[in-house]
Parts: structure tokens; sequence; C-alpha cells
């Protein structure tokens, strides 16, 4: 199969194309721009992540004779534009807030500039990459800032597509978890793995001391034990029978967890396990992690609820055209105004209002046509959010590969320290700062 990107859209996009080469609008200058109407699920912000996967699929956003065969046999397109896919490369520029940033309602995450055959053939790619990742990486940080400086491990590979499962370990590293179970994660993106063994193991054995003592031979004393294939105060007593008081640590993944964790502690420490780690990975979500705030555990494993987004998939963003040039070469502001699904016409500029480091609002500044867009000297209050990621269709150092994911966990644990304290909490709120349009 080809390497190429390019057939990762949606049909419409080319049928545009086409349409637009026939009556000579592809060539027109266009601003497109990708937000958020809303946050879902209630949420008090969001977190923007994908960017540095969207930039890679974006260099390989190319129409081989793979593709050109496949459009040409399904006569989805005309020969004209099978000629333009064909020389097709981005030469546009992208700008938009930094993977790890915040963003609110309104806030321009995304600005794609070029003619309107090469910027809106990107639409389903990047709504496609940041929705996902963005939506899961919002999960996983109201997760993080529920287990505190508890660790946090990602082992939902099993409950995503295979694909999914690599950009979701991303997403959730990004915003605070520690470790994934996912190996093509680690390869990829330099994620630290984490895993030791499952149910199957200690049923594979004729009983459960013979399984612990096969995996502490394997793995050292630091590994960690499951204990609740069969009974777990049997389990933990069998645990340190085997491995001593030294054993790194127990898994819980059943059971009322405060109630079991705090059995468990209390059982290991009488066993003389005084730092033997509890860890507990069954189907936590930022509530049940929340819930465990004043239990004795050392660690959680989440699955299912990271790499869906935990109760919100997607993060519901959008991608409009802001801005075009007119027949004559003039810009014009351009805005959709269907009911609950508006836009704002207009090139933007992005700044985060701060005071004494706190976020209080979002400032989104608005250039109807092309006039100088708003600049950080305009805003002394505010830090400036956007940063250029593609200029003329090259793409900027420092945002692709791992070393893009460190500086995406870096700076996301940075902005987070921003957040009011009211952005801390669970419960379904409105945006902890408001988004103002100026």
């Amino acid at each position: 199969m080809s390497a190429s990107t390019a057939l990762l859209t949606d049909r419409y996009e080319l049928t545009m194309i086409e349409g637009a080469l026939r009556d000579g609008t592809a060539s027109r200058r266009c601003v497109f721009e990708l937000f958020a109407r809303r946050l879902p699920g209630g949420r008090r912000f969001g977190v923007v992540a994908g960017t540095g996967r969207l930039l890679s699929l974006i260099a390989d956003f190319r129409f081989g004779e793979e593709e050109l065969r496949f459009l040409r046999d399904g006569r989805v397109v005309d020969a004209e534009t099978i000629a333009f896919l064909e020389s097709f490369r981005f030469s546009g520029s992208l700008t938009g807030y930094r993977e790890g940033e915040l963003y609110f309602p309104g806030s321009p995450i995304l600005t794609v500039e070029g003619t309107f055959a090469e910027a809106v053939i990107l639409e389903t790619l990047a709504l496609s990459v940041l929705n996902h990742d963005s939506a899961v990486a919002t999960a996983a940080a109201r997760m993080s800032i529920a287990a505190g400086d508890r660790p946090l491990a990602e082992m939902g590979s099993r409950r995503a597509g295979e694909r999914s499962a690599v950009a979701a370990a991303r997403a959730a590293y990004i915003t605070g978890f520690g470790a994934t179970s996912n190996l093509e994660a680690g390869r990829a993106w330099e994620i630290p793995t984490m895993g030791t063994a499952a149910h199957s193991w200690t049923l594979l054995h004729d009983d459960e001391e013979d399984a612990f003592r096969a995996q502490i031979a394997a793995q050292g004393l630091d590994t960690t034990l499951l204990v609740d294939t069969y009974d777990i105060r049997t389990g933990v007593e069998t645990a340190i029978r085997v491995a001593g008081p030294g054993l790194g640590g127990v898994r819980i993944d059943s059971g009322d967890l405060p109630v079991v964790a705090a059995a468990v502690r209390a059982h290991l420490d009488d066993l003389g396990a005084v730092d033997t780690r509890i860890t507990v990975t069954s189907d936590l979500d930022e509530y049940a992690i929340a819930a465990l705030a004043a239990s004795p555990v050392d660690a959680y494993g989440v699955g299912t609820s990271v790499v869906t987004g935990s109760g919100s998939p997607t993060a519901g963003m959008v991608y409009k055209l802001v801005a075009r040039q007119d027949a004559d070469g003039g810009w014009v502001s351009v805005a959709k105004a269907s009911a609950d699904k508006a836009s704002t016409g207009g090139r933007k500029s992005a700044f985060r209002r701060l005071r004494e480091g706190t976020a209080t609002a979002e400032v989104v500044a608005v250039a109807d046509g092309f006039e100088p867009l708003a600049t950080a000297a305009q805003h002394p209050d505010a830090r400036p959010l956007q940063v250029d990621l593609i200029r003329s269709g090259e793409i900027m150092p420092g945002f692709e590969g791992p070393e893009g994911v460190r500086a995406a966990r870096a700076h996301h644990l940075s902005v987070r320290a921003e957040l009011p304290v009211r952005a801390l909490g669970l419960s379904r709120s409105g945006p902890a700062i408001p988004t103002h349009v100026v």
C-alpha cells in the first residue's frame, strides 16, 4: 500500500476542487479556520493535540499513481482535476495553537492560508486528527488533574482501532500520563512503555503461587503481581510469601476499589511489605480517580475511558472559510450564518489574558480583511497563542516526531498551571474563562 495520506479525505473535497477548476475559483487565495463552537461534555477547557501528527501527514499528502488510478477508475473527478492532483503539494501556510495548548470556544486553533484548492483539501484530514487527539488529550488532562502526583499509565489499545490506539497513547502522554502499554507508541514517539502480566498468565499455571514464582523469575522482584484472579486476600499473602516484603507492587483490577485498596494496604503492611506499591486498573475515568484520592493507591492504569475521550470521543471542531479574495483580488470577510452554527469571519490573532499568572480571558482579535493582525504589543497583559507551523509549504522544525511530543508535553504542563481554580472541577460547567472577540 502507498504511504500517501491523500485519500484520508472526503470525496466532496475533490469534487469541490473539480468545480473550482472549472469556474476559475480554485486559485483564489483563501483563509480557513479550525475552531470549536463549544466544549463537549460540559468541560471547562480543551487541550489541543495532534498538531505534530497532522504536519507529518500533510508532508505525505501526495497523489501517487495508486491514488490517481483509484480516482480515475472510480470516476471520482475529471481528467483536469486528476492532472491538478498529480502535481499537488501544499504550498500555503499554517499558523495555530501549539500542541498541548489549552483552548476555549471560538479559539482559532488552526489557520490555513493558501489557494482554495490547496486549503479546502486539508479539511477532512485536519479535523480527523485534531478532533480525535484533542478529545483524548482533554480527557487525559482531567484524569491527570484528578490523579495529582500519582502516576498514570495508558492501557487502552484493545478498546480502540489499532492506529487510533497509537494516537491516543501519544495524546495522553502529552497531557500528563507517564507511560503506555502500546509498543508502537513507544517506538514511534519514545513514550515509556509498561506492562507485566494479565489474568491469563495466572490461569495458565496450575496455581497462583506457580504463576507468581514464574513471573518473578522472569521479571525480578520489582515486578507488579496481579492479585485478584481468585481471592484478593489470598493473592496478597501468596505474593508476599513468594516474593518477600521487597515486592515492587500488586495490581487490583476488580471490586469496590476504595474498600479493596484500603484492605490490601493494611494487609501488605501487616505482612511487612510497607513499600510494596498498589496499582488499580478497573474501568477508571476521571471521576473514579478523584474518588480514590484519599485511598492508599500509588498508581493508576486507565484504558477505555482515556482512548474514547471519557464520554466525548470527538472535540467537535469545525473547519470554515473565513476570508477570501474576490474576483478583483480584494479581500472579503465571509462567515456562515446558519442557526446554532454561525462562524465569525476574518483572519484572527489570539491571546490569553493573565492576571498574576492566572488566565482570565481568551482574547480573539479579528481583522475583517487582510489588514495587519493584532500583535502582542497591543495586548501587553496577554500571552500570544499562535505560532507558525508551515510557511510557504515548509514545515517549521520542532513540532514533529518524538521531539515535538516532548515539547508539547512540557508546554501543556506549563500552561495548565495558568488555569483558575474553577477550571479544575470535574462537574459539568461552562468554560473556565470567557472568550472575548474584539
